[in-house]
């Protein structure tokens, strides 16, 4: 009886350590509070620099009273901090017009300045600096006034205009999220959206499905083609269809009208039956085996590629594996803000430490799998700001329903990563950079990006807070050939999303230099999207126009069903 309960008492110890090892990765995955904390303390070793952060936020604070006081006269006196362009919290005309919230809104701004100056005063730097620096902003946005009621105009006037109604809807929506989603503000309205009806829906049909991927084939719709087909390859990390968003913002209907045979790769959504699926499968049989099934289907003796993000970095790799074996069945390659190095990790760099990444392994292990939610909720905290407390004062605070928009329907519609290829994928790239030092193996065969001689386009998005846009520019110095480089304006997801509108702007220049900021400086603006500069590119390598295919598929591959197939609609 003894030992029976020793061993009951022994069980129940280590699910408690269970349970306290998940809530605290979940709670701070990446020690970021942890690094904060230390920090702080680390700001005792410089007295003189707390004094002279503390006494210009004195200063601040009373010019700032000063500034309010004369407002309220009539007077305009400037504040002695500016809103930061492009900070929209602080929009509203009452943070302007009333001197109170012009006051408050200049209390939190000189507040956020002495936190910044606060962490340069203990003199930290590496991944300790990334995590405090990270922490410490994400705090400093969650006590913006804008998240609170009081601090909110916009709110309030909405509680006067509804007669109170806007705060019932508002508690509605915060209860909602905390029952169904986490407890995080819903980003989006998802009801009018529907795959295969206005998203991912452009003709075309899967014409072959493994175990891991679908290849979709889409219907022609003009009278000839380009003889050389063209792959679109998304990240495993999302569904393929941010490049066929929406009719009017789809990057693969924009190439089928513009005379290209196109074809998607369509991942599955892995469970934990897929956990040991690694680095190597995902190659072998995803791009790699869309590339043969496209050349046999076609008939065409090589093909070209575009690939987004992680399908970049994967592509890339198949591209040194061919260049290892004399294999020229990829006659061009597009990457879209695409990591090949490392070396500029971006903001996920703190969520890829040595720590972090043991940590992550550990969860990881237990399911099989990384749930689409811890993926969702980290990017969600790169942009806090964008992400999740407009959201907080769209949803709880006035009482709206989320957006209705098509990005953030994408956005949501989330995957899982397998553990061994998430694990593999982060130590080999983040963490050891592995591809861009030559050390990467696949088969024990060696990778060498500098054997790759094809012609690429190189796409970056100049506000890109996931692949940097002087990371992306890597790329066109890491790989051999001739490469084009085209910056974009607007993030990693709008950049991509970019069809032709009045506000698309583009720089161009076709001197490649090693200097990422020289290429800048003697680039030129286009007002227009991207999307014609690479059409005419592509098209340059599209090889003669023939009849277009009478129908998709072929005898050895017939269609299997229509677009988008079935992997893309497995839920998370």
């Amino acid at each position: 009886m003894t030992s029976s309960n020793t061993v009951k008492r022994s069980a129940s110890r280590l699910d408690l350590v269970g349970i306290a090892e998940d809530f605290t990765f979940v709670a701070d995955p990446a020690a970021l509070l942890r690094e904060l904390l230390v920090t702080a303390a680390l700001t005792l070793r410089n007295p003189a620099g707390i004094a002279t952060a503390n006494t210009r936020f004195l200063w601040g604070y009373a010019a700032a009273v000063r500034a309010a006081v004369e407002r309220a006269v009539g007077f305009e006196t400037p504040g002695p901090i500016e809103v930061a362009r492009g900070d929209r919290r602080f929009s509203d005309p009452a943070y302007r017009e009333n001197p109170a919230y012009f006051l408050l809104a200049q209390q939190y701004l000189l507040f956020s300045q002495l936190v910044a100056e606060l962490v340069d005063t203990a003199g930290v730097s590496g991944s300790r600096e990334a995590k405090a620096r990270f922490a410490a902003n994400f705090v400093v946005d969650a006590l913006a006034p804008t998240n609170t009621l009081p601090g909110n105009p916009a709110a309030i006037r909405k509680v006067f205009d509804t007669g109170g109604k806007s705060i019932v809807r508002g508690l509605k929506n915060m209860l909602h999220d905390v029952r169904h989603n986490g407890g995080w503000p819903a980003q989006v309205d998802q009801s009018g959206f529907e795959v295969g009806v206005n998203m991912a829906a452009t003709p075309g049909s899967v014409v072959y499905r493994s175990d891991l991927i679908e290849l979709i084939q889409y219907s022609p719709q003009t009278p000839e083609t380009y003889a050389v087909p063209l792959l679109f390859c998304p990240p495993w990390i999302n569904k393929y269809y941010i490049m066929d968003l929406a009719p009017g913002k789809s990057l693969i209907e924009w190439a089928v009208r513009n005379g290209h045979t196109c074809f998607a790769i369509s991942y599955r959504n892995p469970d934990k039956s897929m956990s040991e699926l690694g680095f190597r499968d995902y190659l072998f049989d995803g791009p790699l085996d869309a590339v043969r099934v496209v050349r046999e289907i076609t008939g065409a003796p090589s093909i070209n590629t575009l690939s987004v993000c992680l399908g970049g970095t994967l592509t890339a790799m198949g591209l040194a594996y061919n260049a290892t074996r004399g294999d020229d069945s990829i006659a061009s390659a597009t990457f879209l803000n695409t990591h090949t190095d490392f070396t500029q990790p971006g903001l996920l760099g703190v969520f890829t430490d040595q720590a972090t990444v043991d940590k992550l392994e550990k969860q990881m292990k237990k399911k099989g799998f990384l749930d689409s939610s811890n993926m969702a909720r980290t990017f969600s905290a790169l942009r806090p700001n964008d992400l999740i407390f407009q959201y907080v004062s769209n949803n709880w605070l006035m009482g709206n329903k989320p957006p209705s928009f098509d990005l953030l329907a994408w956005n949501e519609d989330s995957t899982r990563m397998p553990a061994r290829m998430h694990s593999e994928y982060l130590r080999s790239c983040y963490l050891r950079n592995e591809f861009a030092r030559g050390e990467f193996r696949i088969d024990d065969i060696r990778l060498d990006p500098a054997l790759v001689d094809i012609d690429t386009y190189v796409l970056a998005a100049v506000d890109d807070h996931i692949v940097p846009w002087t990371s992306g520019y890597k790329t066109t110095q890491l790989l051999g050939g001739k490469s084009r480089f085209v910056l974009s304006t607007s993030g990693h997801i709008a950049g991509i999303v970019n069809p032709p509108n009045p506000k698309a702007k583009h720089w161009v220049n076709d001197e490649v230099h090693a200097d990422p900021l020289e290429w800048k400086a003697n680039a030129k603006l286009i007002n227009a999207t991207w999307w014609q500069d690479w059409i005419a590119w592509i098209g340059e390598r599209g090889g003669e126009k023939v009849s277009a295919p009478a129908q998709v598929g072929s005898e050895e591959y017939p269609a299997i069903e229509p677009a988008p197939g079935h992997y893309v609609r497995e839920t998370a």
